[in-house]
């Protein structure tokens, strides 16, 4: 992922507290076959300690190539916007000389994968993913022994992603002025499409990095 200077994340805080929003969905991208293509996995996941806990099925793909090779990368995207060339034209230019670009905020977990097949290790990961998605706890226990998760635990492997780097990217024309970044984040909330309004929030958020950008 390519990050210009004026798009990196401002510190570890940034992206923790935006993964914390509930940007919990992303895609593994796991090393194919020599010669073949990567294996890219959409799923659910959920931050641990320095780990991401994912469970998935045990017919998919993803397990011989990950067991080829257990270096991984989980991608996630959001807060996405397409900004129109007349919104980005210069004052001094016609709006239809005005370059387009897209809005958006993306990190990417570099990983190392430990597939977990231990009938009560996988319970614990399960547990573990329930407490992040379902914290009020209205689900039944899981274990191995009981109904109905403990009968479902074969038909899946677990997975640990133990972090070993992360990249963030805010990308929201942070070298641009204020006044430039105001008037696309007050555009983008009134055209209100699909992520138009948190797009528009991440651009105003970012706007205590005051005037043009400069190293």
């Amino acid at each position: 992922m390519f990050i210009q200077p004026w798009d990196a994340g401002l510190d570890d805080a940034e992206w923790q507290t935006w993964i914390a929003e509930g940007h919990d969905f992303g895609q593994l991208t796991v090393n194919g076959a020599p010669g073949g293509p990567p294996v890219v996995v959409p799923t659910h996941f959920a931050p641990d300690e320095g780990r991401l806990l994912i469970h998935l099925a045990r017919p998919n793909p993803v397990w011989t190539a990950i067991e080829r090779d257990p270096n991984v990368v989980l991608t996630v995207i959001g807060d996405y916007a397409f900004i129109p060339g007349p919104w980005r034209a210069k004052p001094d230019t016609p709006p239809t000389d005005g370059v387009p670009t897209s809005y958006y905020a993306a990190v990417q977990f570099t990983c190392r994968a430990h597939v977990v097949d231990d009938p009560e290790a996988k319970a614990d990961l399960l547990r573990r993913q329930l407490a992040h998605f379902q914290p009020d706890g209205d689900h039944a226990p899981v274990d191995p022994g009981r109904p109905p998760y403990g009968r479902m635990l074969p038909g899946i492997r677990g997975l640990c992603l133990d972090v070993v780097d992360v990249r963030a990217k805010f990308k929201y024309d942070d070298h641009k002025d204020v006044e430039h970044r105001t008037a696309v984040a007050d555009r983008l909330t009134r055209r209100g499409q699909a992520l138009d309004v948190p797009a528009a929030r991440q651009q105003l958020r970012r706007l205590d990095r005051v005037g043009t950008w400069t190293p």
